[in-house]
């Protein structure tokens, strides 16, 4: 009888296959499908921009076995954004738009269109009075008044606006807020 020969213990030896190490043995792989999912998750939520920039972050940083799932994904965040993109004819369509997102409680969106006006048209002081008004929406008080007091700098009728607006319940205590809106009180 022939002894059996032995058999080799694999089980905790690493699988090669072609010649490639294991993904395992990889330790930025890790990091990097956090970023591949995190990128993912933004694509669902719809943050298409952000999802792109992560994507492309990836890429740039050598993306490894990902490379070909962040390319497929990047090219449906372009889609996405050339789908999804919104014109204005002017600065007060965007400023209704930026109204309508406040008004729902998408603040980040709102934000985000007050501040694209306000690159454009700097003096645009009713984009200030609606960055202004998210602020004291969104409980940033010192925000809110230094956005208020510029857009009364830049016109000043929108003193007596502020006067009449609901959305400034929340700081009509605050002695700033009267001051700022009642100067020939003081």
């Amino acid at each position: 009888m022939k002894p059996s020969p032995m058999k080799k213990n694999t089980a905790s030896m690493p699988r090669v296959i072609a010649g490639k190490p294991d993904a395992i043995a990889d330790p930025g792989r890790k990091q990097r499908i956090q970023n591949y999912e995190t990128a993912v998750r933004l694509m669902r939520e719809g943050k298409y921009e952000k999802a792109k920039a992560a994507l492309e972050a990836l890429l740039s940083s050598g993306a490894g076995d990902l490379v070909d799932r962040a390319r497929v994904h990047l090219a449906a965040c372009e889609r996405q954004m050339k789908k999804n993109a919104i014109s204005f004819h002017g600065p007060e369509e965007q400023y209704d738009y930026a109204i309508s997102l406040l008004n729902t409680g998408y603040y980040e969106d709102a934000r985000e269109q007050f501040e694209a006006i306000l690159k454009k048209h700097p003096s645009a002081d009713y984009a200030h009075y609606g960055l202004s008004v998210m602020h004291c929406l969104t409980g940033r008080t010192e925000d809110c008044l230094e956005q208020l007091a510029f857009a009364i700098e830049l016109n000043p009728q929108n003193r007596i606006q502020a006067r009449l607006d609901s959305d400034f319940q929340e700081i009509t205590d605050d002695p700033r807020f009267t001051e700022l809106l009642y100067p020939e009180v003081l």
